[in-house]
Protein backbone atom coordinates (compact mmCIF):
# COMPACT_ATOMS: atom_id res chain seq x y z
CA UNK A 1 0.00 0.00 0.00
CA UNK A 2 3.13 2.28 0.89
CA UNK A 3 4.96 2.12 -2.37
CA UNK A 4 1.11 2.23 -4.14
CA UNK A 5 0.74 5.73 -2.24
CA UNK A 6 4.41 7.12 -2.92
CA UNK A 7 3.50 6.03 -6.81
CA UNK A 8 0.48 7.99 -7.19
CA UNK A 9 2.15 10.81 -5.41
CA UNK A 10 5.05 10.27 -8.00
CA UNK A 11 2.70 11.11 -10.57
CA UNK A 12 0.83 13.73 -9.67
CA UNK A 13 3.77 15.79 -9.41
CA UNK A 14 5.08 14.57 -12.49
CA UNK A 15 1.72 15.81 -14.47
CA UNK A 16 0.99 18.92 -12.18
CA UNK A 17 4.86 19.74 -13.75
CA UNK A 18 3.63 19.10 -17.37
CA UNK A 19 -0.06 20.13 -17.37
CA UNK A 20 0.06 23.04 -15.01
CA UNK A 21 3.30 24.00 -15.63
CA UNK A 22 2.00 24.50 -19.32
CA UNK A 23 -0.48 26.67 -17.71
CA UNK A 24 1.08 28.58 -15.87
CA UNK A 25 3.90 28.73 -18.45
CA UNK A 26 1.45 30.33 -20.55
CA UNK A 27 1.58 33.64 -18.22
CA UNK A 28 5.22 33.68 -18.78
CA UNK A 29 5.07 33.54 -22.18
CA UNK A 30 2.71 36.58 -22.31
CA UNK A 31 5.47 38.64 -20.44
CA UNK A 32 7.65 37.69 -23.39
CA UNK A 33 5.42 37.91 -26.06
CA UNK A 34 3.25 41.00 -25.39
CA UNK A 35 -0.51 41.50 -26.45
CA UNK A 36 0.13 39.70 -29.65
CA UNK A 37 0.12 36.18 -27.53
CA UNK A 38 -2.77 37.02 -25.61
CA UNK A 39 -5.77 35.72 -27.82
CA UNK A 40 -3.79 32.81 -28.77
CA UNK A 41 -3.24 31.99 -25.49
CA UNK A 42 -6.48 32.56 -23.64
CA UNK A 43 -8.06 30.52 -26.04
CA UNK A 44 -5.35 27.39 -25.28
CA UNK A 45 -5.80 27.39 -21.56
CA UNK A 46 -9.36 28.70 -21.08
CA UNK A 47 -10.66 25.13 -21.19
CA UNK A 48 -8.03 23.33 -18.57
CA UNK A 49 -6.53 26.18 -16.42
CA UNK A 50 -8.61 24.64 -13.22
CA UNK A 51 -8.27 21.24 -14.19
CA UNK A 52 -4.81 21.16 -13.74
CA UNK A 53 -4.76 22.22 -10.25
CA UNK A 54 -6.47 18.28 -9.37
CA UNK A 55 -3.15 17.25 -9.74
CA UNK A 56 -1.91 19.70 -6.92
CA UNK A 57 -4.70 19.30 -4.40
CA UNK A 58 -4.75 15.01 -5.13
CA UNK A 59 -1.09 15.66 -4.07
CA UNK A 60 -1.14 17.30 -0.65
CA UNK A 61 -4.35 15.37 0.32
CA UNK A 62 -1.86 12.38 0.08
CA UNK A 63 0.38 13.93 2.26
CA UNK A 64 -1.79 15.39 4.84
CA UNK A 65 -3.49 11.81 5.18
CA UNK A 66 -0.74 9.73 4.27
CA UNK A 67 2.28 11.56 5.43
CA UNK A 68 0.75 14.11 8.32
CA UNK A 69 4.26 15.03 9.98
CA UNK A 70 5.30 15.90 6.23
CA UNK A 71 2.53 18.02 5.87
CA UNK A 72 2.68 19.49 9.26
CA UNK A 73 6.62 20.72 8.86
CA UNK A 74 6.18 22.11 5.30
CA UNK A 75 2.77 24.31 6.19
CA UNK A 76 4.51 25.56 9.24
CA UNK A 77 8.29 26.14 8.35
CA UNK A 78 7.47 27.33 4.80
CA UNK A 79 4.21 29.34 5.29
CA UNK A 80 5.39 32.28 3.93
CA UNK A 81 5.91 30.97 0.65
CA UNK A 82 3.14 28.80 0.68
CA UNK A 83 1.05 31.71 1.61
CA UNK A 84 2.28 33.72 -1.84
CA UNK A 85 1.80 30.66 -3.91
CA UNK A 86 -1.86 30.34 -2.74
CA UNK A 87 -2.20 34.39 -3.52
CA UNK A 88 -0.74 34.25 -6.40
CA UNK A 89 -3.08 30.69 -7.72
CA UNK A 90 -6.15 33.13 -6.76
CA UNK A 91 -4.94 36.13 -8.13
CA UNK A 92 -4.09 34.22 -11.93
CA UNK A 93 -7.41 32.47 -11.76
CA UNK A 94 -9.56 35.33 -10.82
CA UNK A 95 -7.28 37.99 -13.62
CA UNK A 96 -7.88 35.83 -16.44
CA UNK A 97 -11.43 34.89 -15.57
CA UNK A 98 -12.09 38.39 -15.36
CA UNK A 99 -9.71 39.54 -18.74
CA UNK A 100 -11.25 37.11 -20.60
CA UNK A 101 -15.35 38.29 -20.05
CA UNK A 102 -14.52 41.92 -19.71
CA UNK A 103 -14.78 43.90 -22.90
CA UNK A 104 -10.81 44.77 -24.04
CA UNK A 105 -11.89 48.54 -24.57
CA UNK A 106 -12.57 48.83 -21.32
CA UNK A 107 -9.97 50.49 -19.00
CA UNK A 108 -9.57 47.71 -16.42
CA UNK A 109 -8.47 45.02 -19.24
CA UNK A 110 -5.08 45.80 -18.90
CA UNK A 111 -4.32 45.68 -15.62
CA UNK A 112 -5.79 41.95 -15.45
CA UNK A 113 -3.93 41.14 -17.60
CA UNK A 114 -1.06 42.73 -15.60
CA UNK A 115 -1.69 40.62 -12.67
CA UNK A 116 -2.09 37.41 -14.75
CA UNK A 117 1.09 37.99 -16.50
CA UNK A 118 2.48 38.68 -12.99
CA UNK A 119 1.15 36.16 -10.51
CA UNK A 120 1.97 32.95 -13.50
CA UNK A 121 5.51 34.29 -12.78
CA UNK A 122 5.50 34.71 -8.78
CA UNK A 123 3.60 31.62 -8.54
CA UNK A 124 5.80 29.13 -9.97
CA UNK A 125 8.87 30.94 -8.79
CA UNK A 126 7.77 30.13 -4.97
CA UNK A 127 6.91 26.63 -6.34
CA UNK A 128 10.36 26.32 -7.16
CA UNK A 129 11.47 28.00 -3.58
CA UNK A 130 9.48 25.39 -1.61
CA UNK A 131 11.39 22.56 -3.66
CA UNK A 132 14.60 24.32 -2.75
CA UNK A 133 13.42 24.50 0.84
CA UNK A 134 12.77 20.87 0.64
CA UNK A 135 16.26 19.85 -0.83
CA UNK A 136 18.67 22.50 0.51
CA UNK A 137 18.07 20.90 4.25
CA UNK A 138 17.51 23.92 6.42
CA UNK A 139 14.56 23.18 8.38
CA UNK A 140 14.68 21.95 11.60
CA UNK A 141 11.78 20.13 12.91
CA UNK A 142 11.80 20.93 16.21
CA UNK A 143 11.08 24.40 18.13
CA UNK A 144 13.46 27.25 16.22
CA UNK A 145 15.76 29.63 18.19
CA UNK A 146 13.70 32.68 16.81
CA UNK A 147 11.59 33.38 14.24
CA UNK A 148 14.15 34.37 11.16
CA UNK A 149 16.31 31.21 11.60
CA UNK A 150 12.88 28.67 11.57
CA UNK A 151 10.27 30.47 9.36
CA UNK A 152 12.91 32.51 6.58
CA UNK A 153 16.38 31.30 6.36
CA UNK A 154 14.94 27.93 5.10
CA UNK A 155 13.88 29.53 2.08
CA UNK A 156 15.46 33.11 1.91
CA UNK A 157 18.61 31.91 -0.23
CA UNK A 158 20.12 31.67 -3.33
CA UNK A 159 19.60 28.06 -3.62
CA UNK A 160 16.20 28.74 -3.26
CA UNK A 161 15.89 31.36 -5.27
CA UNK A 162 17.61 29.55 -8.11
CA UNK A 163 15.35 26.41 -7.80
CA UNK A 164 12.07 29.57 -8.23
CA UNK A 165 14.25 30.27 -11.54
CA UNK A 166 14.62 27.37 -12.85
CA UNK A 167 10.76 25.77 -12.47
CA UNK A 168 9.73 29.34 -14.20
CA UNK A 169 12.05 28.55 -16.76
CA UNK A 170 11.37 25.34 -17.15
CA UNK A 171 7.27 25.72 -17.27
CA UNK A 172 7.95 28.77 -19.93
CA UNK A 173 9.54 26.11 -22.04
CA UNK A 174 6.79 23.71 -22.03
CA UNK A 175 4.08 26.23 -22.36
CA UNK A 176 6.06 27.71 -25.35
CA UNK A 177 6.20 24.30 -27.10
CA UNK A 178 2.31 23.19 -26.19
CA UNK A 179 1.44 26.85 -27.95
CA UNK A 180 3.15 25.93 -31.25
CA UNK A 181 0.57 23.71 -31.64
CA UNK A 182 -2.21 26.15 -30.75
CA UNK A 183 -0.76 28.67 -32.98
CA UNK A 184 -2.96 29.27 -35.97
CA UNK A 185 -0.52 31.30 -37.94
CA UNK A 186 3.09 30.23 -38.97
CA UNK A 187 4.58 33.89 -37.76
CA UNK A 188 2.91 33.16 -34.34
CA UNK A 189 4.30 29.63 -34.38
CA UNK A 190 7.61 30.63 -34.99
CA UNK A 191 7.60 33.11 -32.01
CA UNK A 192 6.85 30.46 -29.98
CA UNK A 193 9.45 28.11 -31.52
CA UNK A 194 11.73 31.17 -30.75
CA UNK A 195 10.87 31.48 -27.32
CA UNK A 196 11.00 27.68 -26.50
CA UNK A 197 14.27 27.65 -27.59
CA UNK A 198 15.32 30.38 -25.39
CA UNK A 199 13.41 28.89 -22.52
CA UNK A 200 15.29 25.54 -22.88
CA UNK A 201 18.71 26.97 -23.08
CA UNK A 202 18.16 29.26 -19.96
CA UNK A 203 16.28 25.87 -18.27
CA UNK A 204 19.81 24.12 -18.90
CA UNK A 205 22.00 27.28 -18.04
CA UNK A 206 19.36 27.61 -14.16
CA UNK A 207 19.50 23.79 -13.91
CA UNK A 208 23.49 24.22 -14.32
CA UNK A 209 23.66 27.11 -12.08
CA UNK A 210 21.56 24.84 -9.42
CA UNK A 211 24.32 22.68 -8.58
CA UNK A 212 27.16 25.60 -8.63
CA UNK A 213 25.08 27.43 -5.97
CA UNK A 214 23.74 24.70 -3.78
CA UNK A 215 27.75 23.72 -3.44
CA UNK A 216 27.96 27.46 -2.38
CA UNK A 217 25.41 26.52 -0.23
CA UNK A 218 27.06 23.19 1.80
CA UNK A 219 24.67 21.11 0.01
CA UNK A 220 26.81 18.52 -2.50
CA UNK A 221 24.16 17.75 -4.88
CA UNK A 222 25.82 17.56 -7.35
CA UNK A 223 27.83 14.03 -5.63
CA UNK A 224 24.69 12.96 -4.90
CA UNK A 225 23.35 12.97 -8.15
CA UNK A 226 27.14 11.45 -9.64
CA UNK A 227 26.01 8.66 -6.93
CA UNK A 228 22.36 7.95 -8.29
CA UNK A 229 23.04 5.97 -11.27
CA UNK A 230 19.12 6.56 -11.74
CA UNK A 231 19.44 10.16 -12.16
CA UNK A 232 22.53 10.59 -13.99
CA UNK A 233 20.83 8.35 -16.83
CA UNK A 234 17.36 10.11 -16.79
CA UNK A 235 19.35 13.11 -17.32
CA UNK A 236 21.82 12.17 -20.28
CA UNK A 237 18.60 11.15 -22.02
CA UNK A 238 17.48 14.28 -21.28
CA UNK A 239 19.89 15.91 -23.06
CA UNK A 240 19.98 12.97 -25.56
CA UNK A 241 16.31 14.21 -26.43
CA UNK A 242 17.35 17.47 -26.80
CA UNK A 243 18.48 17.32 -31.30
CA UNK A 244 15.02 15.60 -31.88
CA UNK A 245 13.23 19.00 -30.04
CA UNK A 246 15.47 21.20 -31.94
CA UNK A 247 14.67 19.80 -35.46
CA UNK A 248 10.96 19.80 -34.66
CA UNK A 249 11.39 23.14 -33.55
CA UNK A 250 11.98 23.53 -37.57
CA UNK A 251 9.78 20.63 -38.67
CA UNK A 252 6.92 20.48 -36.21
CA UNK A 253 5.09 17.69 -35.87
CA UNK A 254 2.68 18.27 -32.75
CA UNK A 255 2.39 15.38 -30.81
CA UNK A 256 5.63 14.48 -31.69
CA UNK A 257 6.91 17.65 -30.40
CA UNK A 258 4.76 17.61 -27.10
CA UNK A 259 5.23 14.00 -26.40
CA UNK A 260 9.27 14.78 -26.67
CA UNK A 261 8.70 17.88 -24.29
CA UNK A 262 6.85 15.91 -21.53
CA UNK A 263 9.35 13.08 -21.27
CA UNK A 264 12.16 15.37 -20.93
CA UNK A 265 9.68 17.03 -17.76
CA UNK A 266 9.15 13.27 -16.62
CA UNK A 267 12.59 12.52 -16.94
CA UNK A 268 13.68 15.49 -14.96
CA UNK A 269 11.47 14.68 -12.10
CA UNK A 270 12.11 11.45 -11.93
CA UNK A 271 16.14 11.80 -11.45
CA UNK A 272 14.94 14.53 -8.84
CA UNK A 273 12.84 11.26 -6.89
CA UNK A 274 16.11 9.40 -7.84
CA UNK A 275 18.27 11.83 -5.54
CA UNK A 276 15.93 11.96 -2.89
CA UNK A 277 14.16 8.77 -1.90
CA UNK A 278 13.03 7.99 0.24
CA UNK A 279 14.20 11.47 1.62
CA UNK A 280 11.28 13.92 1.56
CA UNK A 281 12.58 16.83 3.67
CA UNK A 282 16.03 17.36 4.57
CA UNK A 283 16.63 18.64 8.31
CA UNK A 284 20.13 20.38 9.17
CA UNK A 285 19.93 18.13 12.43
CA UNK A 286 20.41 15.11 10.18
CA UNK A 287 16.59 14.02 11.50
CA UNK A 288 15.17 13.33 7.74
CA UNK A 289 11.60 13.27 7.18
CA UNK A 290 10.96 9.90 5.03
CA UNK A 291 8.25 8.34 3.48
CA UNK A 292 8.67 5.43 5.89
CA UNK A 293 9.39 7.26 9.50
CA UNK A 294 6.48 9.71 8.77
CA UNK A 295 3.67 7.41 7.14
CA UNK A 296 0.01 7.36 8.71
CA UNK A 297 -1.24 4.13 10.69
Amino acid sequence: MLTLIILVLAISFILYAILGGADFGAGIVELFAGSKGEKTISKSIAPVWEANHVWLILAIVILFTGFPKIYSTISTTLHIPLMIVLIGIVLRGTSFTFRHYDDPHVGAHKYYSVFFKVSSFVTPFFLGVILGAMILGRISPGAPENFYAGFIAPWFNAFCFMMGLFTTSLFGYIASVFLIGEAQYHVEQQRYGKLAKIFLLATMVIGFLVFVVAEWQGHHLFAEFIASVPSVIAMSMVLLVCPLIFYLFTHPIIIYLRVAVATQVTLIMLGWFSIQFPIVLYSDTGHHLTFYNTQAP
